[in-house]
């Protein structure tokens, strides 16, 4: 048990650090959300170098992990670790395979608390989508694939617009190119197109409200944390904005999209 009190702001022992990572697979959500996710996401900017690999390598194993909730929880603390600075090359295959293929969707549940696979993935991608190691193409590829996968269930948790503001962030990076930002919407475009008369599939209206979020930061720029006073333009933000509004248009013309 861990006495949460006497642990340090800063600089933790390897059995306190060790302690808390197991902690946050816990299916207690107040152990795991409000105690060990908040302390060790304080912890990371803290750790030395050497010993945030260990860190981000267990969270990268968790993607395999049998409990949802150890899944969920992880893709945060490697945000974390990402955005502190530290990468390992084969975190972000991790997160790939996990990623599109997790199917418990659900936001939040009445005794695991907090689940939000898709929200906390989406926080995952929008580190890695601003870290300079890391090729921003594939991350494109990945949500559209998060986007278009099968599902029943429908963003109920502002999930849509976790996932269009990480979109958007990753969108912002020079190395991508016109044809690279816009071609990731041809597959969304062909599903829509595939579309028939009936109930529309939880998968296309989670895309569709996605896609409105990403179209807002085109136009307008996109900000990299909450309340920040720095706005960033996205580099081909009319072509996407433009492309983002044909595509709407094929599945939702009644809003008055053009393209």
């Amino acid at each position: 048990m861990i006495d949460w009190s006497s642990l340090p702001d800063r600089a933790p022992s390897d059995a306190e650090l060790a302690a808390v990572s197991a902690a946050l697979r816990s299916p207690d959500p107040v152990e795991r959300d409000e105690r060990a996710y908040p302390r060790l996401a304080g912890w990371v900017p803290g750790l030395p170098e050497e010993r945030r690999p260990a860190l981000g390598d267990a969270m990268a194993a968790r993607f395999t992990d049998s409990e949802v909730q150890a899944r969920t929880f992880a893709p945060l603390v490697l945000a974390a670790v990402a955005r502190a600075g530290t990468l390992r090359p084969d975190w972000p295959d991790a997160f790939a395979r996990w990623y599109p293929a997790e199917t418990d969707l659900r936001g939040h549940h009445p005794e695991l608390g907090w689940l939000h696979a898709v929200a906390h993935g989406a926080d995952l991608l929008a580190a890695f989508g601003q870290h300079p190691e890391v090729d921003p193409e594939p991350l494109t590829v990945l949500g559209a694939a998060r986007l278009l996968a099968p599902t029943d269930h429908v963003f109920d948790a502002m999930e849509d617009d976790r996932l269009g503001h990480a979109l958007a962030l990753t969108l912002t990076r020079s190395e991508l190119t016109e044809r690279q930002e816009v071609g990731r919407l041809d597959a969304v475009a062909d599903v829509f197109a595939a579309g028939r008369p009936g109930p529309v599939p939880a998968e296309v209206s989670n895309t569709l409200r996605t896609l409105r979020v990403v179209h807002l930061p085109a136009v307008r720029g996109v900000r990299p944390a909450w309340r920040s006073p720095q706005v960033r333009a996205l580099p081909h933000g009319a072509a996407v904005a433009e492309r983002i509004a044909g595509v709407l248009a094929v599945a939702a013309p009644y809003v008055g999209w053009t393209g």
